[in-house]
């Protein structure tokens, strides 16, 4: 078999370009794949500042209620739940006499009416909840139905609850996008 210069030269380049066809799908699946932007989004500038749940109507008829507390900053939310029951659910320890406190972060989004809220679980000093904590622990997801009465007070109806959550502004703030 006669092999001319031309080809024997061509011939490291042939083995590279078989080595670069190995990493072609590495490459889709990297340009494919990419991280989340490492600064928050605007989110929506009616919602921004601190919201508060004053009272439930007819709340001396029911047997357990929550009273929520929402801070959307930028295109992120924090949520308190603070919760009466007048029936014993489980161990004390974590309901403290019928009253407990639930912690909730993440990042929303709307589309036309609808609030998603995506996050997870936290203790109260800011850590994530554990498995085998009290109540509910890992991702929290939910949608809202928002319907904004005035500047000053919004009503979200959750597709689980028939009790829709009035909220009234307590701080308004801007947005001012932070990088995580």
């Amino acid at each position: 078999m006669f092999i001319s210069k031309r080809t024997f030269r061509l011939l490291p380049f042939s083995f590279l370009l078989k080595k670069a066809f190995l990493f072609l799908p590495l490459s889709f699946l990297l340009y494919a794949c990419s991280f989340n932007p490492a600064i928050q989004g605007n989110g929506e500038a009616y919602l921004q500042g601190e919201w508060k749940q004053d009272s439930i109507s007819e709340r001396k008829q029911l047997i357990t209620y929550s009273l929520s507390h929402f801070n959307f900053d930028c295109d992120s939310f924090a949520i308190t739940v603070n919760t009466v029951s007048n029936v014993n659910y489980g161990a004390d320890s974590c309901m403290s006499k019928g009253r407990w406190t639930e912690y909730m972060k993440g990042r929303y989004s709307r589309s036309n009416d609808t609030l998603h809220l995506k996050g997870f679980f936290y203790n109260a000093d800011g850590s994530f909840k554990k498995p085998g904590s009290c109540f509910r622990v890992g991702v929290y997801e939910d949608f809202f139905k928002v319907t904004k009465q005035s500047d000053s007070l919004i009503q979200l109806s959750a597709n689980q609850s028939d009790l829709p959550l009035s909220l009234k502004l307590i701080t308004r703030t801007t947005c001012t996008p932070k990088s995580f």
